[in-house]
């Protein structure tokens, strides 16, 4: 199992070779780990270079939790950021420090959900390292009270009633394949949104959903995406009940205009919330599309 040491974590990663000098870097979302990207990443890898990782705490990248952590960048100390191990600024420290390693940059970042926050961070903390940002079903940046105390109540009960024998009642798997969707999924794929929110260890679990849903964090999106030099699109998905394209066009509309040379935000058809497995192909020929690889 190939790993690399982050910060005295060992980190679960996949690089695919590819055609291309420009690599991707794919980063999950809340409870969920790399296996998402497989359909998307086959149909990317024979044109870029591909890693899939997973985030501290998710996944296979779960040991030794406690190490001790550096502090964070002056870039995130400037805007106040969380300083816990599993806010948005510690995971694009994890990220950055994973690219030195694997020697990888600068890359193209594509995040999904809480992902693609981290990709906004990692763009804003680390420019050298990152060329362009792709966010997939992510936005937001207007900090709805009722909406996020119920949001962070429902994730957190979903966190601490968890339990092994979930593993063995098929009806979960298969409800899965239709939550936050606009058309069910094959059930190999609510199957493993069920592993992968039974396996998220509970301190990054609880740590990533109430660290990214304070409101001084939701505030700060916008303002380190006016920062942004980089490239950054937002890919939405037309029906996604979790991030609704008003709150991907809320978002994008702070980037400068010198960010993107066309429309920044892409509104996907009959999409949900997890467009990366319900329209690979689509996504993958939007993503080649706006990176342009040689």
């Amino acid at each position: 199992m190939p790993t690399t040491n982050v910060f005295g974590v060992p980190h679960y990663y996949e690089l695919i070779a590819g055609q291309a000098a420009m690599p991707l870097v794919f980063i999950h979302g809340w409870l969920l780990s790399h296996k998402h990207w497989q359909p998307l990443v086959s149909q990317l890898s024979p044109h870029c270079p591909c890693l899939v990782y997973d985030l501290r705490g998710f996944g296979q990248s779960q040991e030794k939790l406690d190490q001790f952590l550096p502090g964070l960048p002056l870039a995130a100390q400037a805007l106040k950021s969380s300083t816990s191990p599993y806010g948005l600024a510690a995971y694009a420290r994890d990220l950055a420090a994973m690219l030195r390693q694997l020697e990888l940059g600068p890359v193209w970042l594509v995040g999904h959900s809480l992902g693609g926050s981290i990709a906004l961070w990692a763009a804003y903390c680390y420019p050298e390292q990152v060329k362009g940002v792709i966010c997939l079903n992510a936005g937001g940046g207007i900090y709805l009270e009722r909406e996020f105390k119920q949001f962070r109540r429902v994730g957190q009960q979903i966190v601490r009633w968890r339990s092994p024998w979930w593993r063995h009642l098929p009806l979960l798997s298969f409800a899965l394949t239709r939550a936050t969707v606009a058309q069910p999924l094959a059930y190999r794929w609510g199957h493993q949104r069920l592993k992968d929110l039974l396996d998220a260890h509970p301190e990054a679990a609880l740590g990533s959903l109430l660290e990214s849903t304070t409101e001084t964090e939701v505030h700060l999106l916008p303002r380190l995406v006016t920062s942004l030099q980089q490239p950054v699109y937002f890919l939405a998905g037309g029906q996604d009940p979790v991030m609704e394209p008003k709150f991907v066009n809320h978002l994008a509309g702070y980037l400068p205009t010198a960010c993107t040379g066309q429309d920044a935000v892409i509104e996907l058809a009959n999409c949900g919330h997890m467009a990366m497995l319900e329209q690979p192909q689509v996504v993958a020929k939007t993503i080649l599309d706006l990176i342009k690889p040689e």
